[in-house]
């Protein structure tokens, strides 16, 4: 009897672990808070798991193939409306969800999804520059650093490949706006790239630790990211390009053909209560526009200047709008020379 009892509740348990709710999130690597996902999963009983991608031309063509088993995806801002015109997202109506009134008003009528019929925000943030101060002492609010790189960082330089951010930057520095289809602009952007790219070491993610441990001395960055590194590394600072700088934002989304929708949107709802919304940025140290999350922050954000952006160099950051089919692909023309 006691054998059969034994069964009987090795049965029931593992009953129980099939029955257990599951969301599946698709996101940026080294970008979710573990603590985030625990107080959801002790709250809700849903467990999330979590798949990285690395850029969102991957996460778009991985999610178009189909079979891919996500429920919901963070996409940067000028892809969202791409998404949506793919067909690719529920319009799961954030807009009508009990924390919605939370969410700062300055980022609900926006450009790509307005009245937020699709998307909740999880982070935004500009894209600049890192650079290690101990072995460069000049001017780092300048896209110069990448694209005409001074002697001293030859080598020793890293650029994120995000087409839209290196893209966004190279335009801007040649004097052009985001989404340009000057042909002048274009061939300075194209030869700038080319010819700067020989004094870089590599273009990859995931380089707080080659900053911290000095392996890499500046580079294309976002601001949180480079946040991280000088916690580690006091010498990294973060320069805002006065030629112009990308500002973003990533927001999470309903995937159309998603397994567990009710779930998913147990999930958006969640991390528009500021306490939730805190946890996200304190994990990867972006703002995250949610009102009321400021109180739950970490004290060293507040103040910070890779979060608070100089009064002087606001007025060039640009959002990256969804650029025309035609346009997009003469940059991805020039992109694909750059990565070959």
């Amino acid at each position: 009897m006691k054998r059969l009892f034994a069964a009987a509740s090795v049965l029931a348990m593992a009953a129980a672990a099939a029955s257990a709710e599951e969301l599946n999130l698709y996101n940026w690597g080294n970008y979710t808070n573990p603590e985030l996902l625990e107080k959801f999963e002790k709250e809700t009983g849903i467990k999330v798991i979590v798949t990285d991608f690395d850029s969102n031309d991957t996460a778009l063509a991985k999610v178009k193939a189909g079979g891919h088993g996500y429920d919901l995806v963070v996409p940067s801002a000028g892809y969202v409306p791409i998404w949506i015109k793919e067909g690719l997202l529920a319009e799961s109506r954030p807009d009508q969800m009990e924390n919605f009134k939370n969410m700062d008003p300055m980022w609900v009528n926006v450009d790509w999804d307005p009245g937020r019929h699709y998307t909740v925000p999880w982070q935004w943030g500009t894209t600049g520059v890192a650079v290690n101060t101990k072995y460069y002492d000049g001017d780092i609010d300048t896209s110069a650093i990448f694209l005409d790189p001074p002697e001293e960082l030859k080598g020793k330089i890293n650029v994120v490949p995000e087409m839209g951010d290196v893209m966004g930057l190279a335009i801007m520095y040649y004097g052009g706006q985001p989404c340009t289809s000057d042909k002048e602009i274009l061939k300075k952007v194209h030869a700038g790239l080319m010819e700067a790219k020989k004094s870089w070491l590599s273009m990859d993610y995931g380089n707080i630790e080659k900053f911290a441990k000095e392996d890499l001395w500046a580079g294309v960055n976002w601001n949180g990211s480079t946040f991280r590194m000088r916690l580690e590394n006091p010498a990294v600072h973060y320069g805002y390009p006065k030629e112009g700088y990308v500002v973003w934002m990533d927001s999470v989304a309903l995937l159309k053909d998603a397994k567990n929708p009710e779930a998913g949107k147990k999930f958006m709802n969640f991390i528009m209560e500021p306490e939730n919304a805190a946890l996200i940025s304190k994990f990867a140290r972006y703002a995250n526009g949610i009102k009321g999350s400021e109180e739950f922050m970490p004290e060293d954000m507040k103040t910070a200047r890779e979060i608070v952006i100089p009064e002087e160099l606001k007025s060039a950051g640009r959002f990256l709008p969804t650029c025309p089919p035609e346009v997009q692909k003469l940059y991805t023309r020039i992109w694909t020379d750059l990565q070959k």
